[in-house]
């Protein structure tokens, strides 16, 4: 069994961290820790890639306007938007001001003393590969549907909620970024402002997140760019 100790609960950043520009915030949920209790244990991962959406450009959910499923957008920073998306569900952050989020891209499985192997062991088990065999770590995230898919998280049960500490939360467990790489969202359609560079993948995992961003025929500069 898995527990979480009341000195842990000091790194769960709290909702006022998430009350900050969507690029910004972006880039600083890098590196943090989701965790999701289920049963027992704790099911956690790495944030290795996000997209930034704002109300403004045509690339976001919010710029199409406010409606009760969209609500979460439109409140303060630090509330859980989820939406479904090529059959799975998907997580985001509300950001600072109306209609600015964060969308969480992939991940990586994170183990430790509170999320221990048998914590990883559910993750292959919720999400299990097109044969029904387990997913190996470096897959097991490497998307927005399939960390939801590993983590547990489902649209009717976290939609517009805040975090709880008790059962979802993200944490600063310390883990260093040194060098974030910046390009272009995926999946946004021509003429959606498609070009803005609004995506931030953790350099060292960038062949675990959604698609390399290094992969063969991408030019610095270009393509993309390499934040200190």
């Amino acid at each position: 069994m898995s527990i979480l100790t009341s000195a842990k609960l000091p790194k769960a950043l709290p909702d006022g961290f998430f009350d900050r520009d969507a690029q910004l915030l972006a880039r600083e949920l890098l590196g943090k820790v989701i965790r999701h209790k289920v049963g027992d244990l704790w099911l956690s991962v790495r944030i290795i890639e996000t997209e930034a959406y704002y109300c403004e450009e045509k690339g976001s959910h919010a710029s199409l306007g406010f409606t009760e499923k969209r609500k979460a957008l439109f409140l303060d920073g630090g509330h859980i938007y989820m939406y479904y998306a090529r059959g799975g569900d998907s997580l985001n952050f509300s950001a600072q001001g109306p209609g600015n989020a964060v969308l969480i891209k992939s991940a990586y499985p994170w183990v430790d003393e509170i999320s221990g192997p048998a914590s990883l062991a559910q993750m292959q088990l919720n999400n299990p590969d097109a044969s029904g065999q387990p997913r190996p770590s470096q897959k097991l995230c490497a998307g927005q549907t399939l960390l939801c898919k590993a983590l547990g998280l489902k649209v009717p049960v976290w939609d517009a909620k805040r975090f709880d500490h008790e059962a979802l939360f993200v944490e600063d467990v310390g883990a260093a970024v040194p060098q974030i790489i910046q390009s272009t969202r995926l999946g946004i359609p021509k003429g959606r402002d498609e070009h803005l560079m609004y995506r931030f993948v953790d350099a060292a995992y960038a062949p675990y997140c959604t698609r390399n961003p290094l992969r063969r025929g991408q030019v610095e500069g270009r393509d993309y760019l390499i934040l200190g």
